[in-house]
Formats: C-alpha cells, sequence, structure tokens
C-alpha cells in the first residue's frame, strides 16, 4: 500500500518539475514579474500574520514592481 507521505512527496516533485519547465522560455521582464510577486508574496503574507488579503496584496504589488524594474 502506497503511503500518503509518498504520494505527497511525487506530486511535489512533479509540481515542482513542471513549474521549473514553464519558465525557460521567458523573457527578463516575465521574470522579474515572477519574482517580484512571489517576494511580495511571501513578504505579505509575514507582515500580515498569514492574511489571505495581505498575501494577495503583497503579491500583486511586488509584481508591478518587478515588472517596471529596468523599463527605459
Amino acid at each position: 500500500m502506497i503511503s500518503s507521505k509518498k504520494i505527497a512527496t511525487v506530486a511535489l516533485a512533479s509540481t515542482l518539475l513542471l513549474s521549473l519547465t514553464a519558465c525557460g522560455n521567458m523573457s527578463e521582464r516575465d521574470r522579474n514579474t515572477a519574482i517580484g510577486a512571489g517576494a511580495g508574496g511571501v513578504a505579505g503574507s509575514v507582515l500580515t500574520g498569514g492574511s489571505t488579503v495581505g498575501t494577495v496584496g503583497g503579491a500583486v504589488v511586488g509584481g508591478v514592481i518587478g515588472n517596471q524594474v529596468g523599463k527605459k
């Protein structure tokens, strides 16, 4: 019988692999946007104690900032 832990490990590894291949052809601006959204989401979550609104708000603000970095 397959344990729940083993299923979760396989699912996590599969998700990680797919997410890495999806970023292969991103432009520099797209990568900056994604990195900014990720960092903003983490920061928003930490600052608001895990609030969903704070996490989403931080991701939005971080994505916008990441998108504008290096823009001429």
